[in-house]
């Protein structure tokens, strides 16, 4: 069943994806050569903390850290520790906060030092496709409106887009039906209606779609090696324009 959220219920999410974003920020200025994605970790669980609310990530099925930190070829649910970040890398930096009974969620993927422009145009691409995503989440739509107008965009750039990981509904729960693909379902394809929530989130590959999970059961890498990125905003759906919950990105950077 897809929850529909009341406006009490909206501005809680909205304090738990401030509290997301602003653990972003206070990341943001870190993310250079020479940083262990474990420091990283720690600061954004101090951060998540001090504002009241909980990680929402940690102990989620077991998984042992705060934010997930995935690097260039890795997709998504890297594991933070001892590994050094470098000049090149991209890292994806996936965040979420748990404050009185909500979620929050927001991804963001950072360039660290100078890199190619194939995995310049990468970032922008996947940026582009989520707000090409989140253009179609409007009352009356079809969930796969998102998702076709992600592939779309993506394609169209000569990138192929993730299938085995998708966005989600968000709430009282970090994952909530319905499920969001970022590429036209063929099939359950539900009508948006106002109070949906859902998290748009395309994972994009500079070269094979496929991916698979490493022996920690928990990062999944892109199979053929080559870099993939990751951007997330959570919308509610709402009678007029999509209302995005989370802090825009330009803010954050701005701000940092």
């Amino acid at each position: 069943m897809i929850a529909l959220r009341t406006e009490r219920e909206l501005e809680l999410m909205v304090e738990a994806n401030r509290i997301v974003g602003e653990a972003h920020r206070a990341l943001a200025p870190l993310v250079n050569a020479g940083v262990k994605t474990k420091e990283l970790d720690e600061i954004a669980e101090e951060i998540i903390r001090s504002q009241g609310a909980e990680p929402a990530f940690k102990g989620y099925h077991g998984y042992p850290a705060t934010i997930c930190i995935s690097i260039n070829e890795q997709v998504v649910h890297g594991i933070p520790g001892d590994r050094a970040l470098l000049d090149g890398d991209i890292v994806s930096i996936d965040i979420g906060s748990k404050y009185k009974g909500y979620y929050g969620d927001q991804a963001i993927t950072r360039a660290v030092g100078v890199i190619s422009e194939d995995e310049q145009k990468l970032l922008r691409v996947t940026r582009e496709s989520l707000f090409k995503g989140i253009e179609k989440a409007v009352a009356g739509g079809r969930l796969g409106d998102i998702g076709g107008s992600i592939q779309g965009w993506v394609e169209d750039h000569g990138f192929s887009v993730v299938r085995q990981f998708v966005g989600h509904g968000i709430g009282r729960k970090l994952h909530e039906d319905p499920p969001v693909p970022n590429y036209a379902p063929p099939e359950r394809n539900p009508r948006l209606r106002k109070g949906m929530v859902l998290a748009v989130e395309p994972m994009v590959n500079l070269g094979t779609p496929e991916v698979e999970v490493a022996e920690d059961g928990w990062t999944a890498s892109a199979v053929d090696g080559l870099p993939s990125a990751h951007f997330e905003h959570v919308v509610a759906i709402t009678n007029d324009e999509p209302r995005i919950l989370t802090m825009m990105e330009e803010d954050i950077l701005v701000e940092a």
